[in-house]
């Protein structure tokens, strides 16, 4: 595993959306670290803050106020044309929906990114990940031929293709049944574990979140707890108190 020194660091993230009294904070002062090499899962209530802090993470959006670092890069001294030169190079992304090129074919689908970079696949990591994610029976099939499982496999090789320092994951079982949305969760634990690939994933899911090192619990966008080494009903029973911090 890789040092244990940060892969992304918020320091006094506050982020509020429209102005007077129709202002709403989403993220409150939000400080933390997060260490490479390691599977967070970020918890909180229904508007809590969860996909809002996601994107000031990522570098999708800008906080009100504070910083977002993505190792040693302040992101919001970035311009516009550098921060997406950034999130393609440096971020890995996996949503719920997959967001698959209809058109295009696994190995296309898991490339793009590198295509729209100008660049071509490095052929050994993308052996090692088509292996990892089990794709390599399925490179020229569509998406529409795949299970939604598959699809998931594909999105996360396309996350893992430019070598990220993070991939970040929203609600990335969402749309799988149980026993689907098991096996992806074990394949990102795996990246972690195998790899040291620094995954952050968002979820409302204590299932999903059980599969990560540690937990994050957001309220009224304020971090207010983390709990190490997970379990379910860990998970569960905090979450039907997050409201009493």
């Amino acid at each position: 595993m890789v040092g244990q020194d940060h892969a992304v660091r918020l320091d006094g993230v506050t982020k509020v959306y429209g102005t007077g009294d129709g202002a709403v904070t989403a993220l409150r002062g939000v400080s933390l670290q997060l260490r490479r090499g390691r599977f967070t899962a970020v918890m909180g209530p229904s508007g809590s803050g969860k996909s809002t802090f996601l994107h000031c993470a990522a570098g999708l959006d800008r906080p009100t106020s504070g910083s977002v670092r993505l190792g040693e890069t302040e992101l919001s001294k970035l311009k516009e044309k550098a921060l997406t030169v950034l999130r393609r190079d440096r971020i890995g992304f996996i949503f719920q929906a997959y967001n698959l090129v209809p058109s295009l074919s696994v190995l296309d689908n898991i490339t793009l990114p590198l295509r729209f970079a100008g660049r071509g696949a490095d052929a050994a990591w993308l052996r090692e990940i088509v292996g990892r994610v089990g794709l390599d029976q399925h490179l020229q099939r569509r998406p529409a031929q795949l299970s939604g499982g598959q699809q998931q496999r594909v999105a996360v090789a396309r996350a893992l293709v430019s070598r990220p320092e993070v991939v970040f994951a929203d609600e990335p079982t969402g749309a799988l049944d149980m026993r689907t949305g098991a096996e992806v969760l074990e394949l990102l634990r795996r990246l972690v574990d195998e790899f040291g690939q620094t995954v952050v994933m968002v979820t409302h899911d204590p299932v999903a979140a059980a599969h990560a090192h540690s937990v994050l619990f957001l309220a009224d966008g304020r971090f207010v707890e983390e709990m190490p080494s997970p379990t379910p009903e860990q998970v569960a029973a905090r979450m039907t108190t997050l409201g009493e911090w």
